[in-house]
């Protein structure tokens, strides 16, 4: 599948995983001590949903729109997400999507940093166009697999790495277990969120199996699925793996997770999955 930022802007799947964001970066501020975010797949930073990519597929409908329209509970959970959206949407409707390294930049604290990776030329430039004269974010043109040995550890010693590929090519599965492995070994001690599409079933099971074989001792598995297995492979969920996740991360989206299946499902096989592959 192609995967890129601007086609599937708002969708289900970026509701998920912005959420998990938002919940650790939260975390981090717990303490006075800056943190730094590096957000290695980090796209153009902003999307347009009435027109180009987005308004083409249409996806953000069945995912922030619906969301946004759907009383939940949870909601001191979802709230800095929630503003986060609202934030680059003023008091107009729902038009524009914050990708991730928007929805950083919303929380972070004067003394935190984001570094924001991006290798496509036309991303690369509109991301550097989202963030000019911004002290605290750095944006880089550069192979955000590269940034797992470059730019790691941060000189803070705190922080998350998000890693959310396009997978636009074979092998981006060996490649998140490659590069999370390089990763670690440089920063034992950082937190990892990697995300994942679950629409290659096997190739999502064997993915599983070499963290399981990595020898990275706190890997925590998230996964929410809009639909049950469909018949022609499609993009039936999203996934995340976490390593070394907040401590209070498990307890959150044991409440956040069933909200977000009943809010966004799309038939009766909607689950989520929650649970550890190595670790706790």
């Amino acid at each position: 599948m192609n995967y890129r930022h601007s086609f599937h802007a708002g969708n289900f799947a970026d509701v998920m995983k912005h959420i998990v964001l938002t919940r650790i970066i939260e975390y981090l501020k717990l303490k006075d001590k800056a943190f730094r975010v590096i957000d290695t797949h980090a796209g153009s930073g902003i999307y347009l949903l009435t027109e180009g990519d987005a308004a083409r597929t249409g996806e953000w409908h069945g995912g922030i729109e619906k969301l946004l329209n759907t009383p939940v509970a949870a909601n001191d959970l979802l709230q800095p997400y929630i503003h986060a959206v609202q934030a680059v949407n003023g008091s107009e409707a729902l038009k524009t999507y914050p990708g991730s390294p928007k929805i950083t930049r919303y929380l972070l604290r004067k003394q935190d940093r984001l570094t924001a990776i991006e290798l496509h030329p036309k991303d690369a430039k509109l991301l550097a166009k989202a963030f000019a004269d911004d002290f605290q974010t750095r944006v880089i043109e550069l192979d955000g697999w590269l940034s797992l040995g470059a730019h790691l550890p941060p000189k803070e010693k705190r922080g998350l790495v998000l890693i959310d590929p396009p997978f636009e090519e074979p092998g981006e599965f060996e490649r998140l277990v490659e590069g999370l492995q390089k990763a670690h070994s440089r920063w034992p001690g950082g937190i990892y969120a990697l995300w994942y599409p679950v629409k290659d079933r096997k190739g999502v099971a064997k993915f599983h199996s070499a963290l399981a074989e990595s020898g990275i001792a706190k890997v925590l598995r998230i996964e929410l699925c809009i639909r049950g297995a469909s018949d022609e492979p499609q993009l039936d969920g999203s996934g995340m793996i976490v390593v070394n996740p907040p401590f209070t991360l498990v307890e959150e989206l044991k409440v956040i997770l069933p909200v977000l299946t009943d809010a966004l499902a799309e038939d009766s096989g909607a689950a989520f999955r929650l649970d550890w592959i190595a670790g706790e």
